[in-house]
């Protein structure tokens, strides 16, 4: 309590609230957030994990410190946004799935004949925009493990974030589509927070040791 004390005197939050993209790696948020708990032992912590849209919505609405956003161009002055690194996406599809027995590179048209299950978003900041998808019949799902599930599962194919999937592709629970597509599709991720109410000590702290991990992965 004596330590809570000297923090708030000294300017520290009693509390940090954030909210990061679903498409973040696990492992990096798990390390920033263990190197926070060392550094700032008295702050507590409220995070939330959001798809898309949602993030900003959270750090708009006030609910939120800051947040580690996927790709949105949102032009409002009342937020400030920096680069903050991205991850790789990758096509992938159970291993008994009509693409995943395809011998040879997959064509965009060919892909568009299949399901492809899709991330949606939870906020209307992202309406009528689509991130990746390509096939004319798309499931949509707020969830980034419900996606994930369906994919082992052979009812769909997508884009998943690298990390999430390596231990399938070992253990041939899926495999990766080559899909011509230009260039490599990858996910970046922005830092974001209100202009009128910058992150304070601990919070701007831990926001920066996420966007340095936030390398391609």
């Amino acid at each position: 309590m004596l330590a809570k004390a000297r923090g708030l005197t000294q300017g520290l939050e009693a509390e940090v609230s954030l909210v990061v993209d679903v498409m973040l790696p696990a492992k990096k948020l798990v390390k920033a957030l263990d190197d926070f708990r060392k550094k700032f032992p008295t702050i507590g912590l409220r995070v939330r994990v959001e798809a898309l849209g949602a993030v900003t919505q959270a750090v708009l609405e006030g609910s939120a410190a800051f947040g580690i956003s996927g790709p949105l161009e949102l032009a409002n002055d009342l937020l400030t946004r920096g680069p903050a690194g991205s991850v790789k996406l990758v096509a992938v599809a159970a291993p008994d799935h009509p693409l995943a027995l395809v011998q040879k590179p997959i064509s965009a048209a060919m892909a568009r004949d299949h399901i492809q299950l899709v991330l949606t978003d939870r906020s209307a900041l992202t309406q009528g925009q689509d991130f990746g998808v390509i096939a004319v019949k798309s499931w949509r799902l707020a969830d980034l493990g419900a996606k994930h599930a369906l994919l082992l599962a052979g009812l769909g194919w997508g884009n998943m974030p690298k990390p999430m999937v390596n231990e399938d592709l070992k253990r041939g629970r899926l495999v990766m589509l080559t899909i011509e597509t230009p260039g490599t599709l990858a996910y970046p991720f922005h830092t974001v927070y209100r202009s009128d109410t910058p992150p304070g000590p601990g919070a701007s702290w831990l926001m920066e040791r996420l966007a340095l991990s936030g390398a391609q992965a």
